[in-house]
């Protein structure tokens, strides 16, 4: 995603917890002829969301888009999942969308636009069942819901926030599904186009929801899921 924004002209600042992923992909960027800065940043920390935020302010003048993508699961039942696991999770993938996009709008409504995409997951709004984890659908709900109340709030303030709702995509957080043949027939099996998703197809939905493509569109949560959730 980082990268497709760079591609698209825009000044990225990347930040994650691990430094080393950061910089790889800041060079993979400016490699390519983009700008990008990385900054270490645990969003479950407000003091360390507030110094990014401060990063990208005094890196490039302001903040235009921010897109929360930080996330975590752990799939087990709900009777075997501990509330701390629980909790979290909910703080990884609920609480730090909030202390992100808080601290973030506060500079856009200064300047009274800005656009921010949450990536939540088709978990947000149809439930895991067979790989049961409450705590990620539960966090993933509200943050569709989430989504839906910011845009409200500052439709007439020129921030629009929407959401990307991806299904089922190779990642690190999903590796070990990918990985084991039975879980990409299942995979298959459910999702109507047949097949997982590229995550180079959620380039189109990013960039759509990014920029003034979408400038008459907010509170929606676009599902890019093999359809997924059409049946």
């Amino acid at each position: 995603m980082a990268e497709a924004l760079a591609g698209a002209g825009a000044r990225v600042v990347v930040a994650a917890r691990r430094r080393s992923n950061l910089e790889e992909v800041a060079a993979r960027i400016g490699a390519a002829g983009g700008e990008a800065v990385a900054v270490e940043c645990d969003v479950t920390d407000e003091a360390a969301v507030e110094r990014l935020v401060e990063a990208a302010m005094d890196a490039f003048g302001g903040i235009d888009v921010l897109v929360n993508n930080a996330g975590t699961s752990d799939p087990r039942p709900a009777e075997d999942e501990p509330y701390e696991l629980f909790q979290h999770i909910v703080d990884v993938n609920l609480n730090g969308v909030f202390l992100c996009t808080k601290a973030c709008a506060r500079r856009m409504l200064a300047v009274g636009s800005g656009s921010i995409v949450n990536v939540a997951s088709i978990l947000g709004i149809v439930g895991a069942g067979q790989v049961p984890q409450a705590s990620y659908t539960a966090s993933k709900g509200a943050v569709v819901n989430l989504t839906r109340e910011l845009s409200a709030q500052w439709a007439r303030r020129g921030i629009r926030v929407n959401a990307i709702l991806p299904g089922w995509f190779p990642s690190e957080m999903t590796a070990e599904m990918f990985a084991d043949d039975s879980g990409l027939q299942w995979i298959r099996r459910k999702t109507p186009m047949g097949r997982a998703g590229d995550p180079e197809e959620l380039v189109g939905a990013l960039l759509f929801l990014a920029s003034d493509a979408s400038s008459y569109v907010t509170g929606a949560s676009l599902a890019v899921d093999g359809g997924w959730t059409a049946v």
